[in-house]
């Protein structure tokens, strides 16, 4: 591991920028203290990126689970009831894990992830705009289309020509003309601008930025508009900070309903972020899904026994991770533990950090996600693709991250199953033998109740006077459904003149008596005749 520490080093700072305000963001927009969300992202990086079995994925709060932790405080009567469902749901996370559900995430079709890949890229260039211009009233982290502020995501857009901060917006042109320039000439130039990544001098000279231009009136930044990390007078008040659960309530039904909504939202949240990150990742590591979910469990545990929030897999920070170059784990344990020191040793700096610097950042990771070419790609790809992968990326647009993956899910489905009434059997129509038309039906490999409709159709359209041979010599399994239907069509076929020769591995019958006294001379729910 510490072989790659050269790689692994530079991107766990860049990691720290992005993970920092998104704490601090997602904590606010769940009605948490703001050091909740900064204990959940040191847990993910040192925790979790430790137990994980993923190389280049980086654990913390998720936008995600928000707006359940926001209305879920309330309804449990107090954030430390709340730490009881958060412990609770690590607990069913670690039993998800050991009765290995991980394997879910290898279910998801390429065209959701990507859609979801691509979709989150433009959700964080969306609102990440109005944090450029120093338009705060949304906290970092949100991706939902309605925003707490009441606007939506295009709204405040909009909204940002009434709302511009001058000194923000230089420093954030800057910034990001500072990180285009490291990556796309200074960083193929030596290797010295590989080691000091671009973020984190764009970083440094907003700070100084926002300590030169303090007492310069509209040029200066106003503490609204940088990070706001909370600053303990001495370390009996930095102790304060941590909270602990009421195990009191343990007993309370709600709790536990609570706690396995965010065990299962969690848990699919994260699979599907490490279906991604693998996809992302240049060196194609395989990450033990099973492993993942019993880490994350474990963080889920220790993070709601100090205070923290509930914990998964985010592609934000793991995608900025691979783009800034990370290899392994240690990457994301360095960023955890940067997040540790310099809340504790520097919060004071850390709030001279101006918002629109830290958006500059995010911008980039968002284009890299949703580079236009990928549409293009997609499309090419034909409509079996493109249908799920557009979906999923306007879905995750106009509503959020899982409401959009759901749909592109669904459209996925449905393609499915539409490809699978499609390629249930092909006809062969031959000329006429014997006065009869002769059709010939071959079966698929796999014939399953989704195939029911389409068999239906084909012999209900027969004419009379038909020679049909349905073969079966590649069909491997054949549903009892189907058979259901051949039988029934016995009774038609013999009405409608229509002879039979039924060709499998089993042998050939001419006009069989019964389909099910065929296949093995009884009913079975599954017929295998491999």
């Amino acid at each position: 591991m510490f072989k790659t520490l050269r790689n692994d080093l530079p991107a766990s700072i860049v990691v720290f920028f992005v993970a920092l305000p998104l704490c601090l963001g997602i904590a606010l927009a769940s009605g948490a203290p703001l050091f909740s969300g900064l204990i959940a992202g040191i847990v993910g990086g040192i925790v979790v990126g430790s137990l994980s079995g993923s190389k280049i994925g980086v654990s913390g709060p998720a936008a995600g689970l928000a707006a359940i932790v926001l209305t879920s405080i309330g309804a449990l009567g107090g954030y430390q009831n709340f730490l009881v469902a958060v412990v609770i749901a690590g607990i069913i996370q670690i039993v998800f894990g050991v009765l290995k559900a991980g394997v879910i995430g290898y279910y998801f079709p390429s065209s959701v992830i990507k859609g979801m890949l691509t979709g989150i890229g433009i959700i964080i260039i969306l609102k990440q705009i109005p944090h450029f211009f120093g338009y705060d009233a949304e906290p970092e982290g949100a991706d939902s289309f309605f925003e707490t502020s009441g606007e939506n995501t295009f709204s405040a857009i909009i909204h940002i020509v009434d709302n511009i901060q001058v000194g923000s917006m230089i420093i954030g042109l800057i910034g990001l003309g500072i990180i285009l320039l490291w990556d796309k000439v200074l960083s193929k130039k030596a290797k010295f601008f590989q080691v000091i990544q671009g973020p984190l001098v764009a970083v440094v000279l907003g700070i100084i930025y926002v300590v030169i231009t303090a007492n310069s009136g509209s040029l200066a930044i106003l503490n609204q508009h940088l990070v706001s990390v909370p600053v303990p007078e001495d370390t009996t008040s930095f102790l304060n900070q941590f909270s602990f659960p009421n195990f009191s309530v343990i007993t309370n039904t709600e709790v536990w309903v609570v706690a396995f909504t965010m065990a299962l939202v969690a848990s699919l949240e994260t699979l599907l972020c490490v279906e991604a990150t693998d996809k992302l990742d240049p060196d194609k590591n395989v990450t033990p899904t099973n492993r993942e979910l019993l880490a994350q469990g474990t963080g889920n545990i220790i993070s709601g026994l100090i205070g923290g929030l509930p914990i998964t897999q985010v592609i934000v920070r793991s995608s900025a991770n691979i783009q800034s170059g990370g290899k392994s784990k240690l990457s994301a344990i360095i960023h955890g533990f940067f997040l540790l020191i310099s809340v504790i040793l520097i919060p004071r700096l850390l709030n001279l950090i101006p918002l629109s610097v830290l958006a500059a950042i995010l911008l980039v990771v968002g284009y890299k996600l949703a580079k236009p070419q990928l549409f293009k790609t997609m499309y090419k790809l034909g409509w079996k693709q493109w249908l799920p992968f557009i979906t999923t990326v306007l879905g995750i647009i106009f509503t959020d991250l899982l409401i959009g993956i759901s749909l592109g899910l669904l459209v996925g489905i449905v393609v499915v199953l539409l490809k699978s009434y499609q390629n249930s059997h092909f006809l062969h129509i031959e000329d006429k033998s014997n006065g009869k038309h002769k059709i010939k039906m071959t079966l698929a490999e796999e014939v399953t109740f989704f195939n029911k409709g389409a068999i239906l159709k084909e012999l209900d359209n027969l004419p009379r006077d038909t020679y049909l041979e349905i073969n079966l010599i590649k069909t491997r399994y054949l549903d009892n459904d189907i058979i259901e239907i051949l039988e029934d069509f016995l009774y038609k076929a013999e009405e409608r003149n229509i002879d039979i020769k039924l060709v499998s591995k089993r042998g050939v019958v001419e006009n069989p008596a019964s389909f099910i006294h065929f296949f093995n001379e009884r009913p079975k729910s599954d017929i295998s005749l491999s």
